[in-house]
C-alpha cells in the first residue's frame, strides 16, 4: 500500500470513471469505414484526444467543425454499454466536492450524456474540450481544472488511462495515477505515470483535511 497526499484529484472520464469503449469503437469504426480508413487504427488514435483532432488528422481538407458535429451526434446517440468502471461511484462519493473534478477530451454535450448514462454526477466545474483551446497532451486542460478548484496543479493528482493524458498531467506539474484500461502497463510507465493501479477501487480516501490522504494499492 502506498500513501500519498494531495489537494485534489483530477479525473479523466472515459477509461477512468466510465467504460465507453464499445460505443467509441462502434462510432469511430463506422466513421473510418465511411471514409476509407482502417477502423482499428482510427479507433486507437481517437482514444483520449478531442474528436476534432482525429478528424483534422484524417481529413485535412474537410470542414472539420461540420464533420466533428457528425461524429459527436453519433456518439451522443450511441450510449449502449456505457457504464461506470469498478470503484468509480464509490470513490467519488467519498471525495469532498471541492476536492475533485473531471477533465475530458469529450465535448460538453457528449461528456454530460455519458455521465448521465453511467449514473455519475456532473461536476459543476467539469472541464471538456468545449472549455479549452489546446487539448491533451497539452497541459491546458489540467491547469484549468486545478485553477477552477483553487489549487496549484502541482498539488493535484491526475488519474488517466492513455499516454496523451498522462503527458498532459505531467506537463501541468501534477503527479499521475494511471489505469491499464486502454494502454498496457509499459506504455503507461513510458508516458510518465507515477503509479499504475487497476481502477478506482484501488484508491481509498483515508483523510479529507487539511489535505487529501489517499491509500493506493499500487500494482506497478
Amino acid at each position: 500500500m502506498t500513501h500519498i497526499r494531495c489537494s485534489a484529484l483530477l479525473f479523466d472520464m472515459d477509461g477512468v470513471l466510465i467504460d465507453s469503449t464499445p460505443a467509441v469503437a462502434r462510432v469511430w469504426s463506422r466513421w473510418a469505414r465511411a471514409h476509407g480508413f482502417p477502423p482499428e487504427e482510427v479507433v486507437a488514435k481517437a482514444h483520449g484526444r478531442p474528436s476534432i483532432t482525429t478528424v483534422r488528422e484524417y481529413l485535412p481538407d474537410a470542414d472539420h467543425e461540420a464533420e466533428n458535429r457528425i461524429v459527436e451526434r453519433s456518439e451522443i446517440e450511441d450510449l449502449e454499454g456505457v457504464v461506470p468502471l469498478p470503484g468509480a461511484r464509490e470513490l467519488l462519493d467519498h471525495l469532498p466536492r471541492n476536492r475533485w473534478t473531471i477533465v475530458t477530451s469529450s465535448t460538453r454535450p457528449l461528456a454530460e450524456a455519458r455521465l448521465r448514462a453511467a449514473g455519475l454526477s456532473i461536476h459543476e466545474k467539469l472541464i471538456t474540450s468545449s472549455d479549452i483551446t489546446n487539448g491533451k497532451p497539452h497541459p491546458e486542460p489540467y491547469l484549468k481544472a486545478a485553477s477552477m478548484l483553487g489549487y496549484p496543479a502541482a498539488e493535484c493528482v491526475v488519474v488517466e488511462d492513455v499516454a496523451a493524458g498522462i503527458e498532459a498531467g505531467r506537463a501541468a506539474g501534477a503527479r499521475v495515477i494511471a489505469f491499464p484500461t486502454t494502454c498496457n502497463v509499459s506504455a503507461l510507465k513510458a508516458a510518465g505515470a507515477n503509479w499504475v493501479l487497476r481502477n478506482c477501487s484501488d484508491i481509498k480516501v483515508a483523510q479529507h483535511e487539511p489535505d487529501l490522504t489517499l491509500d493506493l494499492r499500487d500494482h506497478s
